[in-house]
């Protein structure tokens, strides 16, 4: 297995269709192995479904999600969800959180493996990162650190053209940028938090931006009232000039991302593979088109879990694309006490 791991994380994102469920059981199997608070959920899973083994198909093609157990993403808040083998980490990424809150914390072991993924993840949809002014309007995620979004985009920045840096709320020079850019017919790619985007949007308006794509990265929580993501990519659309507002679904838990081009429907890497399962009954997974609990497998997560149940509602299609629909309120359903 060690051998076949190692040919995998060589050609990981070059993966073929046809080779993503051989290569999720052989991550899955290696993780079981060396990763224990997912080894341990298993095993008090598999302890209330018996049968799960009888789910496992001999095609080497035929996916089927029920052959796999999701670790609840609470367990990034409370447990080194790390493989026994990595020793040395190279990063530490923490999620925002709240004051009142407990962050997830995700330990990279090898920090190459994520720029791979979100450098070849994003120019799948967009083209090389060189050819664009990269921005980052992302107030909430600088003023602290590990953050994984502020990572790539400093990154990303780094591989820009002139001009390419963070801003905080500096809009009318920011404006200036983009109209220059605009008007030197160079694209502008704008990672903004939703917030900052808005109040951005209450003061630079009027404008005509076609070679813009405003990249909305979430974050109104706790920001005066809540908008629908329609309701803010129109207020953010009539201002900027913009045909369609971008949407990025990432999160500190893993190591891939899944873009909006449009209309909220996202678009994740060949090594990131979306499924719904029922919010409270972990055995079940439904259809397409169906609304419940996401659940993502990450293969770029390699060295820490790939198989994760998020708390985020929504639905995916028939070709792999989903919908990001909100937060679903567990209550008192959480972490471990699904098994109840």
């Amino acid at each position: 297995m060690q051998k076949d791991l190692i040919a995998i994380k060589k050609n990981l994102f070059a993966i073929p269709h046809s080779k993503f469920t051989q290569w999720a059981r052989e991550i899955y199997r290696y993780q079981l192995k060396n990763t224990a608070v997912f080894n341990n959920w298993t095993r008090h899973v598999q302890a209330v479904t018996p049968d799960k083994g009888q789910y496992i198909s001999e095609n080497e093609t035929l996916f089927n999600p029920r052959e796999f157990t999701f670790l609840p993403i609470e367990f990034f808040k409370t447990h080194s969800v790390l493989n026994s083998q990595c020793k040395v980490l190279e990063a530490t990424f923490e999620s925002s959180g709240t004051r009142n809150h407990i962050r997830s914390k995700h330990m990279v072991y090898d920090l190459s493996i994520y720029e791979q993924s979100f450098t070849q993840g994003f120019e799948m949809q967009y083209g090389r990162i060189e050819q664009y002014c990269v921005i980052g309007l992302l107030p909430s995620y600088i003023e602290r650190e590990g953050s994984s979004l502020i990572y790539m985009v400093d990154k990303m920045i780094q591989k820009g053209k002139p001009k390419s840096g963070f801003y905080l709320d500096q809009y009318h020079d920011l404006a200036k940028i983009i109209d220059s850019n605009e008007k030197n017919e160079i694209p502008t790619l704008l990672f903004g938090v939703a917030f900052s985007l808005l109040s951005m949007a209450e003061i630079i308006q009027n404008r005509l931006w076609t070679r813009t794509i405003i990249m909305e990265t979430g974050g109104m929580k706790g920001r005066g009232n809540e908008l629908t993501r329609n309701e803010l990519h129109r207020i953010l659309s009539t201002s900027f000039g913009c045909k369609n507002i971008h949407s990025e679904y990432g999160m500190t838990e893993m190591l891939s991302q899944a873009y909006a081009p449009k209309e909220g429907i996202f678009f994740g890497p060949p090594w990131m593979k979306i499924v719904i399962q029922d919010p409270v009954d972990f055995r079940t997974f439904l259809s397409p088109g169906k609304t419940g609990r996401i659940c993502v497998i990450d293969l770029a997560n390699i060295h820490s879990c790939s198989f994760i149940a998020t708390d985020d509602l929504g639905r995916v299609w028939e070709d792999g694309s989903f919908e990001m629909l909100g937060r679903i309120d567990f209550t008192d359903l959480r972490g471990c006490n699904q098994l109840i």
